[in-house]
């Protein structure tokens, strides 16, 4: 996949009215597994926390063990939405590491 249409979906995502943020967000998550560092390296740089959330749950859609110390991550912060995300990330990834991190965060009391 072209770096061009990944800025390009994220400029629309940014910018765009809300048909162009639902294609852009679409097209991305169809492609979530190829763009994996760059969704992660937008989700670290973004402040917007709308947009931070559609990051996630797209890198979350990408199912890549990369993600899973920005799950990690995500798990004791304060915005709702986020450490949904994380979770979700964690249960889609399904790997003995990602189930690792869900039990401590459940004994730590940061998850239900």
């Amino acid at each position: 996949m072209s770096r061009r249409r990944f800025d390009q979906a994220i400029q629309q995502m940014r910018e765009g009215g809300a048909g162009a943020r639902a294609d852009a967000f679409d097209f991305l998550r169809e492609h979530a597994d190829a763009y994996v560092a760059e969704l992660i390296a937008e989700f670290e740089a973004e402040s917007d926390v709308d947009l931070r959330c559609l990051l996630l749950e797209l890198v979350a859609e990408a199912r890549s063990p990369e993600a899973l110390d920005i799950f990690r991550g995500q798990l004791d912060g304060m915005d709702e939405p986020l450490r949904f995300w994380a979770v979700r990330g964690l249960e889609m990834l399904d790997t003995r590491e990602a189930r690792q991190a869900l039990d401590q965060a459940e004994a730590e009391g940061l998850i239900a």
